[in-house]
Order: C-alpha cells, then structure tokens, then sequence
C-alpha cells in the first residue's frame, strides 16, 4: 500500500507532514480523517489515541505527532537532507520548530486563519476580539523568529530545514489573511526567507484551497 498519511485535509501539521515528503521526493497517500467530527473512527483511534493529525502509517509502523513524522521522512529516506549537520544549527532548527508549537500555532493559523479567511469562506462571521487578541500574540512570535533569522533571509542557513516547513505551512496560512500579510511586511529578515519559501514547489503541491461556501 505505500505510505499513507491519514489527516484532515485543512490542517496545517498535515500540510507540514506532505512538505517534508515532497521535499524528499517520496510518494505519499491520504487518508481522510476530520479529527473535529464527534465519530472519529474507532480505528483511527487505536493509532492514534489523541484522535490529533497527522498519523503515519508505513507498512507496519504507526507513528504519530508531525515532528516525529518529519525527522523519520528526512533520516529513513533518501534525497537532500533537512536537518543541519552542526549541532548549534540543529539546535536552531529544533528551538524555531518548538516555537511555532508551542507559541505560533494557535494565533496564527487557529486563530488569525480560522476566523479570518477559513470561517469567512464557510459564511461565518469573524470574531473581531479574538482575530485582535491573536494578532498581538503572533506579532511577538514574529519578532523572536525575526531575531533569529539572518539578514539574507536564511532561517537556520542556507539550506532548507525541517524548521523551514514547519514555518511555511503556518506562513501560507497567517498571510492569507489581510492582518497577517501586513504584520509580515514589518519584519526584514521573515519577509525575505518569505519570499524564497513561497516558491518552492512543495508548498504549492501541498495546498489543500479553501472549503466551498
């Protein structure tokens, strides 16, 4: 059967997980699972106990949680390396990884990109308290990737990482909305590796669009 990717189409770890994939030129399948539905499927559970996306199924291996996901696509298969070599940059890539998960995720992709443009499509109506409390949230976590980042644009050097596409995915999605494409343009350093990251073939093979109204 291949490998197989089972995750909601929309979500943003998914998209993350298919990224390293694509990156390292290794055919994946989908199946889907919406993990927000309340008949997640029992099955799925038994992989999965936190009914969360993606999993990863390889043959016999299960594994689970995007970040061991990605690491196991960049040190079980051939093609470019994603992770530095050196240890400090490695560090690097692992600290920006843990950022975005830790501080970046929830206001910039469930919060700004849910109520902004995903519940915008769907005919709901944002709510304004939430997309304002978010934005100042995410303004920090720009500002600590922006220290980070070097002046040419480079996040970890000049090869791509792990933590490139742990950031792209949640980028594509922050800038999709208004709020998020100008609060990017304030920072140098993010809109250069920006305009680098938004070309790159396995972010736009991994775009899932947008739900039909």
């Amino acid at each position: 059967m291949g490998i197989i990717l089972h995750g909601y189409r929309y979500s943003v770890y998914l998209r993350i997980a298919r990224m390293t994939f694509l990156e390292k030129d290794v055919p994946v399948g989908h199946a889907e699972i919406d993990p927000f539905a309340n008949d997640v499927p029992a099955s799925y559970l038994e992989m999965n106990p936190f009914g969360r996306v993606p999993t990863l199924v390889d043959g016999d291996f299960v594994l689970y949680e995007t970040t061991a996901i990605a690491r196991y696509a960049d040190e079980a298969f051939d093609g470019p390396p994603l992770q530095p070599r050196d240890p400090r940059r490695r560090a690097r890539m692992n600290q920006i990884v843990a950022i975005l998960d830790s501080y970046g995720y929830q206001p910039m992709v469930r919060q700004v990109f849910s109520q902004r443009v995903f519940n915008a499509r769907l005919g709901r109506p944002p709510d304004e308290a939430v997309v304002e409390r978010a934005m100042a949230t995410s303004n920090l976590v720009l500002r600590a990737l922006e220290k980070l980042c070097s002046g040419n644009g480079d996040l970890v050097d000049e090869n791509i990482t792990l933590a490139d596409l742990h950031l792209a995915g949640m980028m594509a999605y922050f800038t999709a909305a208004e709020e998020g494409a100008a609060a990017l343009r304030n920072y140098t350093g993010l809109s250069r590796w920006w305009d680098k990251m938004r070309g790159r073939d396995a972010l736009a093979a991994s775009d899932p669009g947008l739900p039909d109204a």
